[in-house]
């Protein structure tokens, strides 16, 4: 008897154990290793202005929200971290790879890793200068050429009734950064058919309001005769308006200022005169990414390029959507 019950045992405990092993298979395979659901590991450049913030904060609600496991690493901006964290992501067998490059050049190893890995990699907001556009499936975010452009036109309306010269100073974004490349492109190309238009300093801000005080501080003291600034983003803007009134003078009206992002910060300063005119870059690229990381993970085709909608404000522009801005 006793061995009867033992044999009966035995084999229940045998069907228990191969019921269980095939629950374990059928419960995800490597990818996330949350079964199906996605995975997508994201390197953010880091938080070094009210842009990036909100950037990041589009991100984050936007997978919550989507039912995505979202992997997050903040480079600092620093290269080599972001490197480190996309590695990190590889390891890891997450499904899609997204990051926001700290500069252009330099990602063709770690890409090609991913690509080898069989792991899509999407560029957000920023691009990479890689002769090889196999090693991402899409970039999605502005024009900053076109940004810039939008900045120069601007400027050249405003003072085609004026003889000149019109002396600017620059304020430039974190060096070999694309949009600190291309918004210096987009705005000199602008300006340059007419030669009473003269940028006669242009430094990094490395797009941090303090640096941008900083730097418009030593501006003010090698050049009393600045009649325009033009900041790559609005929080170096809003850092020389603050040199700008400690050195006794009026921003907006003794110097004109000109930036791009359109954040809440900046579109306040708009809306007082204290800024003349901003270019938007909208940090809002959450639920495009989704969209995108979803499509290339289940196999499908996606633009190589997609751009984000964005506009241009004036100070009066900026008093009307303030109240209902989200960033």
């Amino acid at each position: 008897m006793f061995r009867k019950r033992a044999g009966v045992l035995l084999t229940a405990a045998l069907l228990v154990s191969v019921l269980g092993a095939c629950g374990d298979d059928d419960s995800g395979d490597g990818g996330g290793g949350g079964g199906d659901k996605l995975t997508i590991g994201f390197a953010q450049v880091g938080a070094e202005s009210g842009w990036r913030t909100a950037n990041t904060k589009s991100i984050q609600e936007s997978a919550k929200a989507a039912g995505v496991e979202l992997k997050f690493s903040d480079a600092q901006g620093k290269q080599e971290n972001q490197i480190k964290a996309i590695r990190s992501f590889i390891t890891q067998r997450v499904d899609v790879i997204a990051f926001s490059p700290v500069v252009e050049s330099g990602w063709d190893t770690v890409l090609k890793e991913a690509k080898d890995a069989e792991i899509p990699v999407i560029l957000t907001d920023r691009a990479i200068d890689s002769t090889d556009e196999s090693l991402y499936e899409s970039f999605i975010g502005s024009d900053f050429v076109l940004e810039g452009k939008k900045a120069g036109e601007w400027l050249v309306e405003d003072e085609k009734d004026e003889p000149g010269p019109v002396n600017i100073v620059e304020l430039q974004g974190t060096p070999g950064a694309a949009p600190a490349n291309d918004r210096k492109a987009g705005f000199a190309d602008a300006i340059k058919a007419d030669p009473k238009f003269k940028i006669i300093a242009s430094q990094t801000g490395q797009f941090t309001r303090t640096d941008g005080k900083q730097v418009m501080e030593t501006f003010l003291k090698s050049h009393p005769d600045i009649d325009v600034l033009y900041a790559h983003n609005d929080d170096m803007g809003l850092g020389a308006i603050e040199a700008i009134e400690a050195a006794g003078k009026t921003p907006g009206k003794d110097i004109k200022i000109i930036t791009v992002d359109a954040v809440k910060d900046g579109m306040t300063a708009l809306s007082e005169g204290k800024i003349n005119f901003i270019v938007e870059c909208s940090p809002l690229l959450g639920p495009q990414l989704m969209d995108l990381a979803k499509t290339v993970a289940d196999g499908g085709t996606v633009d190589k390029r997609v751009l984000t909608e964005e506009t241009t404000f004036t100070p009066e522009q900026a008093k009307e959507v303030l109240p209902e801005r989200k960033y």
